[in-house]
């Protein structure tokens, strides 16, 4: 059996990743409740297609039926993974998905009994985050035993998608890190730090990055900390931006926000997606003061979203799974992500 579906096969990410598929000699089934867009679709690609709304808990169970592996993504996934992770513990179908939410993956953690019991793998977060970020996570653990404090950040994020758009201000408004193993809810963007992706100091602001969850799960590392590169001229601005964020969240503000987003964001376009870089750099402490950094350079956020996605895919489907909850490092090791072509690592 390798019947595998991409749900949310017509969003941006979804569609870059059936095209990718079936240049790769793959043939996913397609699937979402868009009729008319993926049966556009998956008739260019020459593709089985299956509508099917999340809500309709009967019809998704049937669309699931006969697959071994479900890619999920359609977000925003703290709305849309549960009806689906429900739905592939019902059906014997691994699930995985191309989040970065931290509640989707401790409310995945959670089912990790239900899904050994069900001989399911739940591995949310297959895309640019968490892949490149947890391997290098898993690197500095390995390079450092016994490291206490872990501290992640990227410059990757240029132009991006609607759905991208829609989670990143879903979660905007309030931050969130590792303390001591516990996840701690932080106000949004509260620290600043100075990170080196190459080019001399750049400043970072924290965010609620997937790291924050399942960096700990990957390394056991108790102290996680996220960031994001800002320009420069950015940094007098974050003090206001602390303050409208949570403004931004009231009902009325967000869904018109979301309205807009949908209309007007696209994602990058090919060129830009072949031509765009992405850095991550972490660093880890022990409890002597002794620290380790390390970077990771690769492509573009989405495009290499695309193929470590497609990477896992296959793993899954030549039998490279495991039941439970799994992260991709702490399942496939540190070293997975040197498999994507253009991916280099360097240590300090």
């Amino acid at each position: 059996m390798n019947d595998w579906i991409i749900y949310g096969a017509n969003g941006y990410t979804g569609e870059l990743i059936a095209r990718a598929a079936v240049a790769a000699g793959l043939r996913p089934r397609l699937a979402g409740r868009n009729a008319d867009a993926v049966r556009t679709l998956a008739t260019s690609l020459g593709l089985p297609f299956t509508i099917c709304r999340l809500e309709d808990r009967a019809g998704l169970r049937q669309a699931l039926q006969g697959a071994q592996v479900v890619l999920h993504c359609a977000g925003p996934f703290q709305e849309t993974s549960a009806p689906m992770i429900e739905a592939c513990l019902e059906t014997g179908v691994h699930y995985l998905d191309i989040t970065g939410e931290i509640s989707v993956f401790e409310a995945a953690a959670k089912q990790d009994a239900a899904a050994q019991q069900a001989g399911v793998m739940l591995m949310p977060g297959v895309g640019f985050d968490v892949v490149p970020s947890d391997c290098l996570a898993a690197h500095l653990a390995r390079r450092l035993p016994g490291a206490t404090s872990l501290a992640l950040a990227f410059r990757a994020l240029g132009s991006i998608s609607r759905g991208t758009a829609i989670t990143m201000l879903t979660m905007a408004a309030r931050g969130c890190e590792r303390r001591n193993g516990q996840l701690i809810i932080t106000p949004p963007l509260h620290e600043v730090r100075m990170f080196d992706f190459g080019r001399g100091p750049q400043p970072c602001v924290s965010i609620p990055w997937g790291d924050v969850a399942t960096a700990y799960y990957t390394t056991g590392i108790p102290n996680i900390k996220t960031f994001v590169a800002i320009p420069r001229r950015s940094r007098r601005w974050i003090d206001l931006t602390r303050r409208l964020l949570p403004i931004a969240q009231l009902p009325l503000i967000r869904n018109g926000l979301r309205r807009l987003l949908a209309r007007t964001l696209r994602g990058p376009d090919a060129a830009t997606r072949a031509s765009g870089r992405s850095i991550i750099v972490g660093e880890v402490t022990d409890a002597t003061g002794r620290r380790v950094t390390s970077r990771l350079t690769g492509p573009e956020g989405y495009a290499l979203t695309v193929q470590t996605a497609l990477l896992i895919v296959q793993r899954v489907l030549n039998g490279h799974a495991s039941a439970g909850f799994q992260t991709p490092a702490g399942l496939y090791g540190p070293d997975v992500i040197c498999e994507v072509p253009g991916v280099t690592r360097s240590d300090e």
